[in-house]
């Protein structure tokens, strides 16, 4: 185990930022921790690079302590690699000498092929010369990564590294780079308020609320198996419709039957609450649940669509009132106020109690 953080609490003054708060990556893994705005994923960051102290619990790093109550071993002791969202870069030194910038001390020919070897990797052959101002956004932030991991750090910390870049570069970036890491062997955290851009670089992710986190997994499992509602509704699009347990292998809504080992499985079901037969229930469906069939009988309003290219997504009323989503391919073009067959395709049967 590279890193561990183990109930990590923060305060400031008397406002507590993180709490609790436990995880841990191997060598070679790449985490991300995903969450709104002052959820505390740059406290934790800061934190992990030695920038800020920790009231309760305990850092490790490579085995060694490096943070509890009381003691904080310096940033610069602690080989730990930092890409920031606005690149920091020097703007009078240019491309070679920024990545080289924490290479000092080292003989200038290993300093040299260090600095040529990383330019190569990150696909700036050839620009050592240019300076910062000369090239786009998403160069600077190629050459940020270069210059993070000029010393072999330890960890890599990167805190929202493309959200200066427009949508489709931040997408593009986010898949390199996750291939550079991995490429160099680099154990990193992602600090993103993107879910998008955590499930391309991460291994493993951690949802985050008020200073704790809500479900440290796969993005697979934050997606299909949400550990509670805050992450079943920041995690990917869907609706929650009333359900009622009929039995430990059936589920009703409004659309008809939905067959499971009790709803989600039977350990999840039992912590939240979902025991037994006739239990009030909501259940969470994806659009990819709601597929359109011109054949069904079960049909529902159009209400609203959302032009994606391959996918059109269509908020759709039901007889009841209730609204569903389903992400159909683009050709099949229905008008707003059209009514459309609708069929259930549900693999993964999520619910909670109505009172989560």
């Amino acid at each position: 185990m590279l890193l561990e953080l183990k109930h990590v609490s923060q305060s400031y003054n008397s406002r507590t930022v993180l709490r609790n708060l436990s995880f841990a990556l191997d060598a070679g893994e790449i985490g991300c921790l995903l969450g709104p705005s002052g959820c505390g994923k740059t406290t934790v960051l800061r934190a992990i690079a030695g920038f800020e102290p920790i009231t309760n619990g305990e850092i490790i790093l490579n085995g060694q302590q490096v943070s509890s109550p009381g003691f904080t071993m310096p940033a610069e002791k602690r080989r730990i690699g930092m890409v920031f969202q606005d690149y920091a870069l020097f703007p009078h030194l240019n491309v070679t000498a920024n990545v080289g910038f924490g290479l000092h001390g080292q003989p200038r020919t290993q300093r040299n092929k260090r600095v040529d070897e990383l330019l190569h990797t990150v696909g700036l052959e050839g620009s050592g010369l240019a300076y910062p101002h000369e090239l786009s956004g998403g160069q600077q932030q190629r050459v940020a990564l270069a210059r993070a991991l000029a010393p072999c750090p330890n960890l890599l910390l990167m805190d929202e590294p493309f959200s200066n870049l427009d949508v489709d570069l931040r997408e593009r970036l986010s898949l390199e780079v996750r291939d550079i890491l991995k490429q160099q062997g680099t154990t990193a955290i992602v600090v993103t308020h993107d879910q998008h851009e955590a499930f391309a670089m991460g291994d493993v992710i951690g949802v985050m609320q008020n200073g704790e986190i809500q479900q440290w997994d796969k993005a697979y499992n934050l997606y299909h198996v949400p550990a509670n509602r805050f992450v079943a509704d920041f995690v990917g699009q869907g609706v929650f419709l009333p359900g009622k347990v009929l039995n430990t292998n059936q589920v009703e809504i409004e659309l008809g039957l939905l067959y499971c080992e009790i709803p989600g499985n039977r350990t999840l079901a039992e912590r939240k609450g979902i025991k037994c037969k006739n239990t009030t229930v909501e259940v969470l469906l994806r659009p990819d649940d709601i597929v359109h069939d011109d054949a069904s009988p079960l049909l529902a309003l159009v209400e609203h669509k959302a032009f994606r290219g391959a996918d059109i997504l269509y908020t759709l009323r039901l007889p009841s009132g209730n609204r569903v989503l389903s992400l159909v391919p683009s050709h099949h073009v229905h008008a707003i106020g059209e009514q459309i067959g609708i069929r259930l395709e549900v693999d993964h049967v999520i619910t909670f109690p109505v009172d989560s």
